[in-house]
This record gives C-alpha cells, sequence and structure tokens, in this order.
C-alpha cells in the first residue's frame, strides 16, 4: 500500500514515527509538504500535483496540516478525498476542529461537557461576559492561538477589563472561559483512533504556569482513564467528525471538560509517556479503513 503524509517537515518526530511504523508493516511511505502541492481541476479528473508533476497509485494519506496553512492543507486534503484516496481525517472535520467558537459550539449542541464559555464583540459587554462564566479568575483565549499561545489568565476583574479592551482594541477574537481551579494546572490528553481511546497522558505546565502544553515546557505522564473520561473524549472526537485526533480536558467537580481536540496532534509525548506505539495504531487504521472501502466499493459496483 501507497500512503503519504502530509507534512512540512520529514525529520518531525511525529513525520519519522509514522513512516517507521508504515514500513514496518511493509507499505510505502512518502511525506508530501502539502505547501508544494497543487490542485488541478477538471471535468475529467481532480489531480494533485507535486512539485509539478502528478501524484499517482496513492492509497492513503494522513494529513498534519499545521494550524497557519489549514485553508491551503484542507484544499489539498479534499482533492485527495475526490480523487477516491482514503484520508485518516477528512478536510471538513480538520476544518471543523481548527475553529475554536465552532468547536465549542459544537460540543454544546452535543451535550458534551466544557467551561463555560462566551463569545462578544463589544468591550462594553466586558461586564457580562464574566457574569456568564461565573466571574474571575477567568481565561481568554485568541480564536487564532495554538500551542498555548494567545492563552492568558486574568485573576482579577480589573486585570480581565484590561486584556479584554486590549484584544478587542487589535480587532482580535477571543472567548473568554471559567477558570476550572481543581484542575491545578494540569489537563488530560487522550489520543483517540477510529473511536477508541489508544492512549492518554496527564499534562502538568512548569511552575507557575496554568497551561500545561509540552511545548512550552510542561511534563507528561502516563494516566489510566476512567470510563467516563474516556467516554467524554470518544464522543468528542465523534462530534467533531475526527478519526485520528487528541482530546485534552480538564478533571472538574463536574466530571471532565472538553478544551479542544487536535487533528495533527504530536506523537513524540504520548509515545514517550505510555510506552505505546501509537504510529502503528494510526497505520492499522489505515489498513481497516481501506479493508472496508473496498468491501462497501464492490458492493456498489
Amino acid at each position: 500500500m501507497k500512503i503519504a503524509i502530509l507534512s512540512r517537515n520529514p525529520q518531525l518526530y511525529s513525520t519519522s514515527r509514522l513512516v517507521e511504523a508504515g514500513k514496518e508493516r511493509g507499505h510505502e511511505m512518502l511525506v508530501l509538504d502539502h505547501l508544494k502541492c497543487s490542485i488541478s481541476c477538471d471535468i475529467e479528473k481532480p489531480k494533485v500535483l507535486y512539485k509539478g508533476e502528478q501524484i499517482t497509485d496513492l492509497q492513503a494519506i494522513i494529513p498534519r496540516i499545521g494550524a497557519s496553512v489549514t485553508f491551503y492543507g484542507t484544499a489539498i486534503v479534499r482533492q485527495f478525498e475526490m480523487s477516491g484516496v482514503f484520508a485518516t481525517n477528512s478536510s471538513i472535520a480538520i476544518t471543523r476542529s481548527r475553529d475554536k467558537l465552532r468547536s465549542v459550539q459544537i460540543f454544546s449542541r452535543h451535550k458534551i461537557g466544557i467551561p463555560r464559555t462566551v463569545f462578544a464583540n463589544h468591550p462594553k459587554q466586558v461586564d457580562s461576559l464574566l457574569t456568564e462564566v461565573g466571574g474571575t479568575p477567568v481565561v481568554i483565549k485568541l480564536l487564532e492561538g495554538t500551542q498555548g499561545i494567545g492563552v492568558v489568565l486574568a485573576e482579577t476583574k480589573k486585570a480581565a477589563t484590561s486584556v479584554i479592551e486590549a484584544f478587542y482594541g487589535l480587532k482580535a477574537n477571543i472567548l473568554v472561559q471559567e477558570f476550572i481551579k481543581e484542575s491545578k494546572g494540569e489537563d488530560i490528553r487522550a489520543f483517540v483512533v477510529n473511536g477508541k481511546v489508544v492512549g492518554a497522558m496527564k499534562r502538568k505546565g512548569v511552575e507557575g504556569d496554568f497551561r500545561s502544553n509540552l511545548h512550552r515546557g510542561g511534563s507528561a505522564a502516563k494516566v489510566r482513564l476512567p470510563r467516563s473520561y474516556k467516554q467524554a473524549a470518544i464522543e468528542a472526537a465523534k462530534a467533531m467528525g475526527l478519526n485520528v485526533c487528541g482530546v485534552d480536558m480538564l478533571e472538574s467537580e463536574r466530571g471532565p471538560l472538553i478544551l479542544e481536540v487536535n487533528s495533527s496532534p504530536g506523537l513524540e509525548g504520548i509515545e514517550a509517556a505510555t510506552g505505546l506505539n501509537i504510529a502503528g495504531q494510526v497505520i492499522e487504521y489505515i489498513e481497516e479503513g481501506l479493508t472496508k472501502k473496498k468491501k462497501i466499493d464492490r458492493v456498489g459496483a
């Protein structure tokens, strides 16, 4: 089987591990920089070109699309989908998950636990925003932020008002969320593949930082999830339409609360913390998905 990983850097841990896992299972593995791909649309057959040459005989892709190039990256994924190539995550699911506001709206509609969240577009509404989430402290998030960047903890009303007004002044879109104090600067990352939690870790931020992102110096350890937390992660992934993802959640007095669902979760932290072959689980999912797709195609024929 010929599988391509859409990644801008073949040296990244996640990319190299997926290549390694695929080769171990006898597959031909390619790494394609999606920004070097182009699209050709005509009445006969949609094409994807790489450095000017048409990509052929590809059975599956693993999208590793960075947040800053979501629009272009998902356009390439969509073109592969139109060509009948199996994708671990669909273009629409990736786009959906990248929109923080849309994500919390979807979680709310599906009755999936989330921190109380508000969104508005006028500085005069600050008092009502803070009241709606239960008062300070609050977490203020840029909608476009990633890896903990653009996330601020405001501990007082005065601080929250200053930060919110500053973001509004910059024409930035923000969410205001309640601060879950019992989480104590920790969160849980559950790795979901094909509707199952295949590994989980608890992440803790560096001293004095309420953000637990590993990219910001946080630490991680393997954790055994209660059934309710596994179910919350699975439901969140399903609501987003993602087959391979990392679900970030907080422990709270009212149960698991979903923060976000990452459509291109890193493998290094989860594999190091759990000792599990998560990359291999992703390749197995592709094998199962293609087998199922072939059966459906035969029935359709």
